[in-house]
């Protein structure tokens, strides 16, 4: 929201108070607390007739700086509140020294010079001022409807970038954009969001966190072109500037406090296929498609029931349509020994029609109007109710619903919607109403979420959410929403992932293809290897199915491929997916998150980092024309084995086959030795792909059980030509492994005895069961 008219003036109907000195200052027991006068104070008579602001200083956590600015404090505090994790021992230390007062944690600073000008700097332990709060940086503004405004700005330097603010379809880079926190079923083509999340990252070593559920306007270089503005309808205002010094330590600071992701089970990385949406279908087609993908060699995962398993007007009634399944505990049972797992659409809203709204209106389960009627309107549903969940036993009942399906086989529920909830409501805990229209999106997830652990176990429990706000990321998996058949989806898609990840979430899916209308071959055929090199991958439409036989064969070869290779990478992924779990660091990692301090990385948006040592640029031509980045070093092609040496821009073309999949400069890679389904046991018959370019020195492979837990372990020391390998099993003795060196290498086992040979690939060594070391030396 803007409040000024250019640079000198303010907006019809405004009227604005900024702190302009401090008047007076308390540092005590870790926390600084200062009134601010909104004009200059030269005689008594200045204090008269005139508002102060309170600001209050203080840390959460180590590296963590909270910002409270408030101007009338009476006003009645509803929640939500988010959920934070915070740290009582955070070693903060308020200390002043003359007119300078200073509140310290970790490497963090904010510093005040009471005897000047309005202004907080935030520096780190070098001095480095990182950003400022000044002149007009803690302020309210009233508005001509009477609305008032907390507002606050930071300082941003030359070359500054700012990212996240949730899952965004508008460019990576938010310089100059306007931005509503303010959940919406907006598609992918537009500035709206279905996930909304008041964080952002910058490539300058800290991010920012709004403590505020409800609605913040953001204007990020778009009002004050040097400044980030944020800005409340309130009479507080809450922030907290997250120290680094890398973007990856912000995430694990800013998930530390507001939750990290739990870790998805194994087989949730395997291909998911879907019956579209409005698209007919029963048992039959439901079985011609799985048979369809067994027939074709292409590994499926799990099968997906879109909406229309229940009967049409009754969203929800969790019960399934006798007409087109008339014995759904038995169909579940033959996909079920198939080998595949279940899930089912859901959304938080009870239409009219279903059995359920009488029983859930009587038991003052819904939302309700002011003046005690149910809310209710015909979009989606006719007559359709939302499910209250503010209130513990709607919570519970909603749970319950849902409990005979994971009873019958059903392994994981997508919980769609719950973006469009309205504001003239009254919630059973007295929430705020423009709070709850993005948190409800929260206490959704969390109570499906909830249940599968619950009756599914620790690590076994997973969604496909397509709203969220922070702390979201605690309930993965996430999706990209409704994206049309278009290679500019497929890049607005991608762009939305990037923003999200860099809010912490690591874990996201999209709808390979595009959701709305019917892909080309060319189209659906780039979108499989996007799809399939994503942390999760499903093949889902709107009107239309995507089987990849209804494309072309082709387009079976590209799935087939992709989703082996997935299967086969599974080492390496869920060993980013534990980092994920762990740190808060995306799966799927944004250019800057990984190099932060190559300037080339600031902007990019149409490649990513699968994991810390997999560059994936996604070909968004139909040609396969296509533009990337490589950073520096020696870098080789997973699938060609070509090299590339970087730093440096290339244009290059693909087949339908490939893409720019790079391994990082001396990555060792990990990869099972099965391609047929994603949850296996890695750590038997693993192959270490070892690449040129990383130079001397020692790097540990940790290769995870299905629990996340290391499995087994490999030193891979580097000297020169040689390369040593000692492994470690986490019980028992070391399983059969193999040691692949990719590409130029030269080496080759120093026992003669050792059994290798050389491939298409590079030079491969077998080890048997219980070989602890091998050590490879170029071949005399």
């Amino acid at each position: 929201m803007k409040f000024t008219d250019g640079f000198w003036l303010l907006r019809e109907g405004v009227a604005a108070s900024y702190a302009t000195g401090v008047e007076d200052v308390r540092a005590k027991d870790g926390r600084i607390t200062l009134h601010a006068a909104v004009r200059k104070v030269r005689t008594r008579g200045d204090t008269l007739n005139a508002p102060l602001i309170r600001v209050e200083l203080w840390s959460p956590a180590e590296g963590v700086i909270g910002v409270r600015s408030v101007h009338h404090e009476g006003g009645v505090r509803r929640g939500p509140r988010f959920a934070l994790h915070t740290d009582p021992d955070s070693g903060a230390r308020a200390v002043q020294d003359g007119s300078v007062v200073e509140l310290t944690s970790g490497e963090l600073t904010a510093r005040i010079d009471t005897a000047a000008p309005w202004r907080i700097d935030f520096r780190d332990a070098d001095g480095r001022v990182l950003t400022s709060s000044g002149a007009s940086g803690t302020a309210f503004a009233t508005t001509g409807d009477g609305a008032h405004h907390m507002v606050g700005r930071l300082s941003l330097g030359v070359g500054e970038q700012v990212y996240g603010l949730g899952e965004r379809f508008t460019p990576f880079t938010k310089n100059g954009q306007s931005v509503d926190i303010w959940q919406a079923d907006g598609g992918t083509s537009s500035e709206q969001a279905y996930k909304n999340v008041p964080f952002h990252l910058t490539n300058r070593g800290y991010g920012v966190f709004v403590n505020h559920p409800g609605k913040v306007s953001y204007e990020i270089g778009s009002e004050s072109v040097g400044e980030v503005q944020f800005s409340v309808e309130d009479h507080a205002l809450e922030y907290f500037v997250i120290h680094g010094p890398t973007p990856k330590d912000v995430l694990r600071r800013y998930t530390a406090l507001t939750g990290r992701p739990a870790l998805p089970p194994a087989w949730s990385f395997g291909l998911w296929l879907t019956t579209s949406f409005t698209t007919s279908y029963d048992e039959e087609t439901v079985t011609s498609f799985i048979q369809g993908m067994a027939d074709r060699d292409i590994p499926l995962s799990v099968f997906h029931f879109d909406c229309f398993w229940m009967r049409e007007y009754q969203w929800c009634d969790f019960t399934w349509d006798p007409r087109t399944f008339p014995d759904p505990a038995a169909m579940l049972r033959r996909l079920r020994d198939r080998g595949l797992h279940l899930s089912l659409w859901i959304n938080p809203y009870i239409a009219q029609k279903s059995p359920l709204f009488a029983e859930a209106a009587q038991g003052g389960h819904l939302v309700r109007r002011a003046d005690g009627s149910v809310w209710q309107w015909d979009m989606w549903q006719p007559g359709m109710a939302l499910v209250d969940f503010t209130s513990p036993a709607a919570r519970a009942w909603y749970a319950d619903q849902l409990r005979p399906l994971l009873a019958a086989g059903v392994d994981c529920f997508k919980t769609d919607f719950g973006e469009r909830v309205p504001t003239d409501v009254v919630w059973h805990d007295g929430s705020d109403q423009e709070a709850m229209h993005n948190y409800y999106a929260q206490l959704y997830n969390e109570t499906v979420f909830a249940l599968l652990r619950e009756v599914r176990g620790e690590g076994e429990a997973v969604v496909f959410a397509r709203s969220a706000t922070a702390g979201g990321q605690q309930f993965p998996v996430h999706w990209g929403g409704d994206c049309d058949a278009t290679f500019s989806s497929m890049a607005e898609s991608l762009r939305g992932g990037l923003s999200l990840g860099a809010c912490g979430f690591g874990f996201w899916s999209h709808d390979i293809g595009g959701f709305e209308g019917t892909p080309s071959d060319a189209l659906f055929k780039r979108w499989l290897a996007f799809g399939l090199l994503s942390s999760h991958s499903r093949l889902h439409g709107s009107t239309s199915y995507r089987v990849p036989w209804q494309f072309s064969e082709e387009a079976v070869a590209v799935a087939r491929d992709f989703a082996r290779l997935k299967n086969r990478l599974m080492p390496y992924l869920y060993g980013a997916a534990v980092e994920a779990s762990r740190t808060g660091v995306p799966v799927m990692r944004p250019m800057v998150l990984e190099f932060p301090d190559d300037p080339s990385c600031a902007g990019l948006d149409r490649q990513y980092m699968l994991g810390p040592d997999l560059l994936v640029a996604p070909v968004l031509t139909e040609d396969g024309e296509v533009e990337y980045y490589v950073p520096a070093g020696r870098w080789t092609h997973l699938l060609s084995g070509e090299t590339v040496q970087g730093p440096g821009w290339r244009r290059e073309r693909y087949g339908f086959d490939s893409l720019p999949l790079l391994v990082r400069p001396g990555a060792v890679l990990p990869l099972g030795a099965a391609a047929d389904r994603p949850d296996t046991a890695w750590a038997d018959g693993v192959t270490l792909r070892v690449h040129t370019g990383g130079g001397d020195g020692e790097h540990t492979v940790r290769v995870p059980g299905l629990d996340g837990e290391e499995a087994a372990a490999f030193v891979v020391r580097r000297e020169g030509d040689r390369v040593h390998i000692t492994a470690r099993a986490a019980a028992g003795p070391v399983a059969p492994w193999q040691v692949l060196l990719a590409g130029e290498f030269a080496a080759v086992p120093a026992d003669p005895a050792a059994r290798w040979e050389r491939t298409g690939e590079g030079t491969l060594v077998s080890l048997p069961g219980g070989t602890g070391a091998v050590e490879l030396a170029p071949a005399r």
